[in-house]
């Protein structure tokens, strides 16, 4: 499900023909060795590919045109080894369609002080033409990341590994497809929403399907696809007495390896990234998908419980930003309280928890379900890494759409919980349960979020920059009274952005 192998960023330098064909050839040489060089450090995502200097307005043009054309291409490194009039990215400009990051950077990292002279500042003036361009950006009201610093420094390369991963997401949302199996849970209203205004906002389509069809490809199922189905499980986990040994228990595992091949044969037939169900609606399955649910997260599927469509997309979109870093990403929820000397929010759901997450090797066991279809499932069980993380909400004000950040701390939690048969996460948010809920509420966040480990909060900024989607960030420095205050400051402008 999680292939970057395609994908590519344009490194994309901008210079012009007043410095003579020595200099654009020196331009031209370290351009190369910059791409090269980031491309062999292994710490970007995706391969950048440089491109030939640009050096007039029909140059930029052009090179802007292909990258929008461009499957592969999911975003543009610009940068300015000379000075590039602005005026000649006007044009360019106003036509990209892909997210930019302007590198302010220059080839040397320290100048050579006994040989300096002006043919050396006028071939490495960075500092100059960068501030050149970074001028008709903000006059064009352009979103794009600014990152600064030696393209060698490892912040510099953190910086440009998070926003390249911010724009695979991007390349993700836009072709992404989420299938609905049945409606949202009864009366909730945070999981409705405008499906049209999402797709037209995050480019993914939703496509709802009744729960018939999916248990048409789930009955196809045969008995040796589920036999070898069951040898993956007892090589993944570990496995509770008497699972395989049971006749009633194993029946109930056999039932969630059909409902798992089925599901996925389902979801990629029809070219799927993402998926929602809902506990109220399962006419024609054994039950509520739980260790299959699990699974097909693991394997990077996006899932949203009672029909949750935003989350079930931004769990497939956070899984792709995230991939090949340390930590897991999950659909979650905030369950219940655990109020002490240190308040903390104990994240579970009724069975669909990522086992990505997972502080240990998951265990497989059965247990009853009791809400919504009253039946044996079997599921994994575990608590969480310990460690920072983040919980994203994606909500639907009516009028726009906002993304919500609360980050947290993972702990261990202080005790076994032998009776609570459901996978779990603690965590302390920032700056606090008492701060961090009020802020939460304050701002229409969902009772479903996605849990991530590897995700950064910059990089769901970055994200929804590209989007053009307002934030709002909970953490150490937030207070309720300057939070108020953003929410009506950012009304006001998403309200004035979009025009009447």
């Amino acid at each position: 499900m999680n292939n970057f192998a395609n994908k590519e960023i344009w490194f994309v330098t901008g210079s012009q023909h007043l410095y003579g064909p020595k200099v654009l050839a020196t331009v031209a040489d370290d351009s190369q060795t910059i791409v090269s060089g980031l491309n062999q450090s292994a710490n970007l995502p995706v391969k950048l590919v440089c491109k030939p200097t640009v050096k007039t307005p029909e140059e930029i043009h052009a090179v802007c045109q292909q990258a929008n054309a461009s499957r592969e291409c999911v975003g543009l490194i610009l940068w300015m080894h000379t000075f590039s009039p602005a005026k000649m990215w006007i044009a360019g400009l106003n036509e990209l369609r892909k997210p930019w990051l302007h590198l302010h950077t220059q080839f040397n990292a320290e100048l050579p002080w006994d040989d300096i002279n002006m043919n050396y500042m006028n071939t490495h003036q960075s500092a100059h033409g960068c501030r050149e361009f970074g001028f008709i950006g903000t006059r064009m009201r352009k979103e794009r990341k600014v990152v600064v610093g030696h393209w060698q420094s490892k912040a510099v390369q953190k910086d440009m590994d998070d926003w390249c991963r911010a724009a695979l997401g991007w390349d993700e949302s836009r072709h992404l497809k989420v299938a609905r199996f049945g409606d949202n849970m009864r009366q909730v209203a945070v999981t409705e929403g405008d499906k049209v205004a999402a797709q037209i906002q995050f480019g993914y389509e939703v496509h709802a399907y009744s729960v018939a069809d999916l248990a048409a490809v789930v009955n196809e199922v045969s008995d040796a696809d589920i036999k070898a189905q069951l040898d993956l499980y007892r090589n993944d986990y570990e496995i509770a007495g008497g699972v395989f040994e049971d006749d009633y228990q194993l029946k109930m595992l056999k039932n969630e390896a059909k409902l798992e091949l089925g599901m996925q044969r389902f979801l990629d037939k029809g070219g799927f990234g993402a998926f929602t169900n809902c506990f109220e609606n399962l006419s024609g399955l054994s039950g509520l998908p739980g260790l299959a649910t699990q699974r097909l997260m693991a394997n990077g599927y996006g899932y949203g419980a009672e029909g949750d469509w935003k989350t079930s997309a931004m769990v497939r979109i956070l899984k792709v930003m995230g991939q090949g870093r340390k930590g897991g990403c999950s659909f979650m929820e905030d369950y219940t309280y655990n109020f002490g000397s240190r308040d903390q929010v104990l994240g579970a759901h009724m069975l669909e928890v990522c086992p990505s997450i997972a502080a240990q090797k998951p265990r497989l066991e059965v247990h009853h379900h009791t809400i919504g279809v009253k039946c044996d499932v079997a599921r994994l069980l575990f608590s969480a890494a310990t460690g920072p993380a983040i919980n994203v909400s994606p909500i639907d004000l009516g009028n726009r759409f906002r993304f919500l950040i609360n980050e947290v701390e993972t702990v261990a939690p202080p005790a076994n919980t032998p009776n609570l048969p459901v996978a779990s996460a603690l965590w302390e948010p920032k700056p606090n349960l008492s701060v961090a809920a009020a802020a939460w509420i304050h701002a229409g966040g969902a009772h479903h979020t996605v849990f991530s480990q590897s995700v950064t909060t910059d990089m769901v900024i970055d994200f929804a920059d590209m989007a053009g989607v307002e934030t709002v960030v909970i953490d150490d420095s937030t207070n309720i009274r300057s939070l108020k205050n953003e929410l009506r400051q950012s009304a006001a402008y998403y309200h004035l952005n979009q025009g009447l």
